[in-house]
């Protein structure tokens, strides 16, 4: 079986591995983003699956903007062709169809949710934020639309009382893994026949916004404890603190030290190894963070370089 793999980020690197490792399978051509700068040095570093097709010689082809060259793609990726499927993972541009039609029997997206509950780019994050107590892996018939597709297979995965962004990612990514590759022959053959999505219980898991992960502090504990938990540790939830930015990692809703009337984002108690913020209900008390121009930290090692008080206002209130 001959495969055309379209993927970019960590997350599609588990199930590339697992096709690799699958007897009778070839994959003939990797389709990913360009290389581009990152990081404070602002190097040129080429993506994970560029990376590790590499390591394994499958061409590799780097577009810009399918879109803009569509037609020029379409003989790109035929050279290396012809092929039996075509595997989506966390790609980064949308295909157009007759893109999609190229593989003899279509192509299957690896979808870290349970459709049609959080379609788009942000799944992960979002099931966390929301509080959500289980999320998935779906294997989906691609189409034009965003994450509209048919379902071939799902695997149902719980997300656990502490799991954060990287946490629930990084088991998502191997869980798809092994299930694409468990479930590919039977897509390819036919003998997996897709069934419609429904459109009970849709959502939309949008892209997360620098804007959106300022913390509102007149929301209860949990809320801000998920909302924390869901964008760590990338992009960080943030708030400030005495005009300086502070991206907070780690965060657990706990009953106060001290009782009273406090403002949310007011500072409720502080000493060498406790942070507790008032929210809308409890207090939330602060594990890890980084201040703007530092690294990472635990909060015991931040409080000894910068000074808190009790009553002191984290954020801006919002209404």
């Amino acid at each position: 079986m001959r495969i055309l793999f379209f993927g970019t980020p960590d997350f599609s690197v588990p199930s590339l591995k697992a096709l690799l490792a699958t007897p009778n399978i070839e994959v003939a051509c990797i389709v990913t983003q360009p290389d581009r700068p990152q990081g404070r040095g602002n190097e040129i570093q080429s993506p994970p699956i560029k990376k590790l097709a590499n390591e394994h010689h499958i061409a590799v082809i780097q577009p810009e903007s399918i879109k803009k060259i569509q037609d020029r793609f379409i003989e790109m990726i035929n050279e290396f062709g012809p092929y039996d499927i075509g595997v989506v993972i966390a790609f980064g541009q949308i295909l157009p169809q007759n893109v999609l039609n190229i593989p003899k029997h279509g192509c299957v997206n690896v979808h870290a949710s349970l459709l049609p509950r959080w379609r788009g780019a942000a799944p992960i994050q979002r099931a966390i934020m929301a509080g959500d107590k289980e999320t998935g892996i779906c294997l989906m018939k691609m189409e034009a639309g965003l994450d509209t597709g048919a379902i071939y297979a799902t695997e149902k995965i719980s997300i656990e009382e502490f799991d954060n962004f990287e946490m629930l990612h990084d088991r998502m990514s191997h869980i798809g893994g092994k299930f694409l590759a468990s479930k590919i022959r039977a897509i390819a053959e036919g003998s997996l026949i897709p069934q419609k999505q429904t459109e009970d219980g849709l959502t939309y898991a949008h892209k997360i916004t620098n804007e959106e992960t300022d913390i509102d502090w007149s929301k209860s504990a949990a809320e801000i404890s998920r909302f924390i938990r869901g964008l760590s540790p990338i992009p960080g939830a943030f708030t400030t603190i005495k005009n300086k930015r502070l991206k907070i990692f780690e965060a657990i809703p706990v009953n106060p030290l001290k009782t009273g009337k406090f403002n949310c984002g007011e500072i409720v108690a502080v000493d060498s190894v406790r942070l507790e913020v008032q929210c809308a209900d409890k207090v939330l008390n602060i594990l890890q963070v980084q201040l703007e121009g530092k690294k990472r930290m635990p909060l015991t090692e931040f409080l000894k370089g910068f000074n808190l008080k009790p009553g002191e206002i984290m954020g801006a209130i919002k209404h």
